[in-house]
């Protein structure tokens, strides 16, 4: 059997294991790392680390911490408050903001997961506040991210339409942006619909003072079903400031859209029972000084990585301390919700995914594909592989890497180059939401008061339907009516 071989079966018995038992699949996939980096293809303890992903680890870390401060007080709960007001209480639209703004991000040069790690904490707060799904919430994030990760003057866009001229393949910006956006925004209207949708548009109008409210008064029903989970409630978690009088979702929708529980909180008091944070008027949480040098933060987050390019962990983890210097209390707190679990998971599966991209078995895989004499056969196996190794690994390296092997059937001219590569191109990013790509892994690591386990196997099937489900689809509607 031949290494590469060998290196693939291993890593479906991690997923077995880590299915079956229960163990953190993270811990699995480093032990296999080291089994496999040793016995098999003769591997040293650096040439293993070679593969962990210490900027992941560290845009994990920082993100969460930062976020996790602007959570402890109060911060996410009056950006919650400003959401509601800014699309006049109808929460249904509050997805689809969160869709328009990473797509905006990404248009305009932001990376991806900059974009997801900005927006995805704020989202996904919303989400636990007004009891809407957070895979609705975490998907139409990243969704929101690749429908705009393709334009011209974007960083997907820009090194796609660079690899297709140095190949000297016929290209076409414009359908590349548009094949991704429609794409994304076909499938953020599907899971709108699936996973409580219709259920937000039929609550109406909420008053944000009134905690999830609708405008009728009664309390709100939730956001529908997503099959996957049921709600559970929990109190002191830092949750969200309320008025005077009315009630306060102290719970987390773990994905079933079932409405928040509700307890009722004294005059001046928030929902962790810190007081002061909220008007006497029942106007929703204040601006304090802690919860104004959090929105300065977050703002120099943003300037930092989209106007100076820096790197988004480091500069979450700089920003982290200097408000845990200033407000000591809210920092205690925040470290203990680090989502470490999930760092050890991506951390650990990333690290087996460069020791398999060490010994050469993607590219083992892809050469075996691109030799197929049958050129439409050949085209939907590489939009497949270009999916399946991109939900563990870098979509641009995947990119980088297929489009190549493209080109000696699409020199044949029996394939047409545009649709190829927008389908490859649609195939290695669209796969993001899984939990194991560096989007699906901040949207997991985001998301407050969860069941981590429970919405990282969410995760895990639905972006497994992803992986079934949109190569074909790409390849049936992009490359099929070209050939010939």
């Amino acid at each position: 059997m031949s290494p590469e071989l060998v290196s693939i079966l291993v890593l479906v018995v991690v997923f077995v294991i880590a299915t079956t038992r229960s163990v953190n699949m993270g811990a699995l996939a480093f032990a296999a790392a080291f089994g496999v980096g040793t016995l098999v293809a003769d591997l040293d303890a650096d040439g293993i680390f070679a593969g962990f992903p210490g900027d992941l680890f560290v845009v994990l870390v920082g993100v969460t911490y930062l976020f996790a401060i602007a959570r402890a007080n109060g911060t996410t709960d009056w950006l919650v408050h400003a959401a509601v007001r800014l699309v006049r209480g109808r929460v249904a639209l509050i997805p689809w903001v969160m869709f328009a703004l990473t797509g905006a991000l990404t248009a305009i040069g932001a990376v991806s997961p900059a974009a997801v790690a900005i927006v995805a904490p704020v989202a996904l707060s919303f989400a636990t506040r007004y009891g809407i799904s957070p895979l609705l919430m975490g998907t139409m994030v990243v969704h929101g991210a690749q429908a705009g990760g393709f334009s011209p003057i974007s960083i997907y866009g820009s090194i796609v339409n660079g690899i297709v001229e140095r190949e000297d393949l016929p290209g076409s910006e414009i359908t590349l942006f548009l094949a991704s956006l429609i794409a994304n925004l076909l499938i953020a209207g599907v899971l709108f619909a699936l996973f409580g949708g219709r259920k937000l548009w039929a609550r109406g109008a909420v008053a944000p003072e009134d905690g999830g409210r609708t405008d009728d008064g009664t309390a709100a029903t939730g956001t529908g079903k997503t099959g996957t989970g049921t709600g559970t409630a929990r109190k002191g978690t830092g949750g969200p400031a309320k008025g005077t009088s009315g009630t306060v979702p102290t719970g987390t929708d773990t994905a079933t859209g079932t409405a928040p529980t509700a307890v009722a909180v004294r005059p001046g008091q928030d929902a962790s029972g810190d007081g002061g944070a909220e008007g006497d008027d029942g106007a929703g949480p204040r601006l304090t000084p802690a919860r104004i040098a959090t929105l300065v933060a977050l703002v120099a987050l943003v300037v930092a990585v989209l106007g100076f390019d820096l790197d988004a962990g480091l500069t979450a983890v700089s920003l982290a301390v200097v408000l845990s210097t200033a407000w000591p209390d809210d920092s205690r707190r925040a470290v203990g919700e680090i989502a470490w679990s999930t760092v050890l998971l991506i951390c650990g599966v990333l690290t087996y995914v460069g020791v398999l991209e060490e010994m050469g078995t993607i590219t083992w895989a892809g050469e075996g594909v691109g030799s197929i004499g049958v050129p439409l056969l050949a085209a939907v196996l590489l939009c497949y592989i270009g999916a399946l190794v991109s939900a563990f690994a870098s979509s641009v390296g995947i990119m980088g890497a297929l489009i190549p092997l493209a080109v000696p059937f699409l020199a044949q001219g029996e394939i047409g180059a545009v649709g190829m590569v927008a389908a490859l191109a649609i195939s290695a990013t669209v796969v993001d939401v899984s939990p194991f790509s560096t989007n699906g892994a901040l949207v997991l690591a985001a998301a407050p008061d969860v069941d981590r386990e429970r919405f990282f196997r969410q995760l895990m099937v639905y972006g497994g339907i992803v992986v079934a489900a949109v190569p074909a689809l790409a390849w049936l509607v992009l490359v099929v009516p070209g050939f010939g």
